[in-house]
């Protein structure tokens, strides 16, 4: 079960990895971003903008990184769609982050 204060989808799924119909339990970080790709199978790549501040120069740069995560079939975002994603334990070799809660419906941008 997600310990974050994430709703609860209204489908429901058999998948094992899901944290609210399965075993799988979140831990540490939880995140913000935007999907920017959903081509593979149950899982997304997300992105995440944040700003690093550089003191030689005394201000911030934007960059970003990419999460790649699971996507429960119960809430099966698409690219462009604004999400939440948690810290779990890790599912494959890269995946280490599982979609909690879609936050806002996208536009379609992103690769799909």
């Amino acid at each position: 079960m997600a310990t974050l204060s994430s709703k609860k989808p209204r489908k429901t799924c058999n998948d094992r990895n899901c944290p609210f119909h399965g075993a799988l339990s979140t831990r540490g970080h939880a995140l913000e971003g935007v999907v920017v790709g959903a081509k593979m199978d149950k899982t997304v790549i997300v992105r995440r903008d944040y700003l690093n501040y550089v003191p030689k120069f005394k201000r911030y740069e934007r960059r970003h990184s990419h999460i790649p995560a699971h996507n429960p079939p119960c809430i099966n975002v698409k690219a462009g769609d604004r999400v939440k994603v948690a810290e779990c334990r890790p599912i494959s070799k890269t995946v280490s982050f599982v979609v909690v809660e879609r936050l806002e419906e996208g536009r379609g941008g992103g690769k799909s």
